[in-house]
C-alpha cells in the first residue's frame, strides 16, 4: 500500500552498504520505520530526507513491518540543529526518549505536534533546559507516571498553599507534605518557585509555549527534580543523556 505522510526523523541508522532506516514520528501514522535506499550516497536524492530532525513529506510502500521510501519533500532540514552541539544534544535526547518510551499505537497527532514544537523551540534559541523539562513531564504523563504536584502523594493533603517548605519524592511520584516527608528519607526538598513553575509547566502544552524566564538557580533545581523523576519511574539508559550529562560535567554550552 502507498502511503503519503507528514513526519520528523526521530532515529536514522546504517542499512548495508549505502541505504539507511529511518523512524518517523507522523501526525496520523504512529511511529513508521522506513528504508531509504542509496541515502548514504553523496549524489543520492533522498540523502537529506534520512537525517535526524528532519521534518519532511514522505511517500513510502509499505505491505507489514518496513516501509520502502518512494518519494520524498523537505518542509523543514533543523540543519541549525545538527550544526550546533549543544542544540543537537537535546534536540536528540527528546527524539530518543519519545523513540524509547511511546509504543507504536501510543504516538499520534498530540506527540507529533509536541515533538514538533520542541524542535522549532530549541531551533529558535529558546532555553533547551526549560523545553526539555516540559518535555519531559509530556513524556511522564503519556506513559502514566505524571508526578503528583498538587497534593501530597501519601495523605491527599493540600499542597503548595503557603507553604514555606515543600518536598518532592521521585520514587513515590510525587510531594509530601511536611507531616509524610518521612516516607522517603530521600525526597528533596525544593523551593516554592521550582514547585510553582513546575506545576506551571505540567500544564503547558509545548506548541503554545511562548518566552519563559526562569533564573539559573530556579532552572537547574527543575532539571534536577525532572532528572530524579526520569530515573526513578522509567529507569532508562539513554546515549543521548549520557551525552548531556557531559556536557553539563565539562560546561560545555
Amino acid at each position: 500500500m502507498l502511503y503519503k505522510l507528514e513526519g520528523i526523523v526521530i532515529r536514522s541508522m546504517d542499512y548495508g552498504e549505502g541505504n539507511k532506516i529511518i523512524t518517523l514520528c507522523t501526525e496520523h501514522g504512529g511511529k513508521v520505520g522506513v528504508l531509504i535506499r542509496g541515502a548514504k550516497k553523496p549524489k543520492s536524492r533522498h540523502g537529506a530526507l534520512a537525517q535526524p530532525f528532519t521534518y519532511g513529506q514522505y511517500v513510502f510502500f509499505r505491505n507489514t513491518g518496513l516501509g520502502t521510501l518512494n518519494a520524498g519533500e523537505l518542509i523543514d532540514s533543523h540543519h541549525g540543529l545538527r550544526e550546533d552541539i549543544f542544540k543537537a544534544a537535546y534536540a536528540s535526547y527528546a527524539c530518543e526518549l519519545l523513540d524509547r518510551v511511546l509504543q507504536d499505537e501510543d504516538t499520534g497527532a498530540f506527540w507529533f505536534r509536541q515533538i514538533k514544537a520542541c524542535l522549532e523551540a530549541l531551533a529558535s534559541g529558546k532555553d533547551p533546559q526549560v523545553i526539555i523539562s516540559i518535555y519531559e513531564l509530556k513524556i511522564l504523563q503519556a506513559a502514566g507516571y505524571a508526578p503528583q504536584l498538587d497534593i501530597c502523594i501519601s495523605c491527599g493533603r493540600e499542597c503548595g498553599q503557603q507553604e514555606t517548605e515543600e518536598w518532592i519524592s521521585p520514587s513515590l511520584g510525587g510531594e509530601l507534605c511536611r507531616a509524610c516527608k518521612h516516607f522517603d528519607p530521600a525526597a528533596i526538598l525544593a523551593t516554592p518557585r521550582a514547585m510553582k513553575l513546575l506545576r506551571l509547566f505540567a500544564r503547558l502544552d509545548l506548541t503554545r509555549l511562548g518566552n519563559v524566564n526562569v533564573s539559573e538557580a530556579t532552572r537547574d533545581e527543575i532539571k534536577g527534580m525532572m532528572r530524579r523523576f526520569m530515573d526513578a519511574q522509567l529507569g532508562m539508559q539513554l546515549k543521548s543523556r549520557n551525552f548531556l550529562e557531559q556536557l553539563d560535567r565539562y560546561d560545555i554550552q
